[in-house]
């Protein structure tokens, strides 16, 4: 067998860059592989799309198995593409689009259903498809119809109702009465109503357009919950500990107070002679000063110190000091 010296070092390199351009785009397609992916893209179409978007979670039963891939409009209908990961869908399987939250955010959920596997390439069709009715279009819808009512007219009509229904039954007349009154309470209302339903629209399409931010503000107080929940056992932790060991000290104090009492009682004795004798300490440590620093010259010379004796020989002998010792 050739060494890889001997071989071709063009052939070795050309396969060298082919196995690593195989690597990078493994790397960049991993999700789209058919063993290591990250599941199977399945399809669906909707009447309309509802408000979900891409990253919306997929569900079966209430658990999350994937995610949704992309929302485009196909003719007069959606497409919804969609990827699970390790979930069987049946040939016969649903698809409706939920409101997952009361601030309107959405999900896609996923029935399975059927004897055979699905096809990913064959799309859920809209007959086994729903989507909800948006409860923020539904506001924003009512304030305009009711902005368009003639409420003047309405209320004219009820009472032209009314009258003309007055010979009828008891509960008949009772009836339209309270239609008539009704709608002269709504006609006096006119105003107030129409600005209630304006703001309760644009209230509504706040609410909508900040979505993002209290879904986040919620996940975040979550955290914050859960945080404050792991500190507390901390805490609590901490305070059974500071605790017990209040309790051992109390013990040990205790358990040794004959010989602690003594012990302290000299203490203070000791620091009531200190604060007594303050003055006369303060005192000797000053006139120690000049002592030190004559001690230090005369010993500061390595191994030796320094000294003068005077008187040692006689002044007649005259070789040290003739001139004696001064007085």
């Amino acid at each position: 067998m050739m060494s890889f010296r001997e071989r071709n070092p063009y052939t070795i390199g050309a396969v060298g860059l082919t196995v690593i351009v195989l690597a990078v785009l493994a790397a960049f397609f991993s999700d789209d592989l058919p063993i290591i992916g990250g599941g199977t893209t399945y399809s669906a179409y909707f009447t309309e799309a509802a408000g979900l978007v891409p990253n919306d979670d997929v569900a079966i039963a209430g658990v999350t198995v994937g995610k949704v891939t992309s929302v485009s409009l196909a003719g007069n209908q959606v497409r919804v593409t969609f990827k699970v990961k390790d979930t069987w869908l049946g040939d016969q399987s649903t698809a409706a689009i939920e409101i997952k939250t009361v601030l309107g955010s959405k999900g896609l959920s996923i029935d399975p259903q059927g004897s055979r596997p699905l096809s990913p390439d064959t799309p859920i069709p809209v007959s086994r498809t729903t989507s909800p009715y948006d409860v923020m279009e539904a506001f924003g819808g009512l304030s305009q119809t009711v902005d368009q009512l003639n409420t003047q007219q309405l209320a004219q009509s009820f009472g032209t109702l009314s009258q003309t229904f007055a010979n009828t039954p008891a509960d008949v007349r009772g009836a339209l009465d309270g239609l008539s009154a009704l709608s002269r309470t709504i006609s006096s209302r006119d105003a107030q109503l129409s600005e209630l339903l304006a703001n309760t629209g644009q209230l509504s399409q706040t609410v909508a357009d900040r979505d993002a931010q209290v879904q986040r503000l919620i996940d975040d107080g979550d955290l914050l919950l859960g945080m404050l929940q792991e500190r507390e056992s901390a805490i609590s932790a901490l305070l059974t500990g500071t605790t017990n060991l209040a309790n051992e000290l109390s013990g040990l104090v205790n358990d040794n107070q004959k010989q602690l009492a003594p012990v302290l009682a000299e203490l203070n004795q000791f620091t009531t002679l200190l604060k007594d004798n303050q003055k006369s300490l303060a005192q000797g440590i000053q006139l120690l000063a000049p002592f030190v620093r004559v001690f230090t010259n005369a010993v500061g010379n390595g191994r030796w110190f320094d000294s003068y004796i005077c008187g040692l020989l006689p002044p007649s002998i005259g070789i040290i000091n003739s001139q004696g010792c001064p007085a």
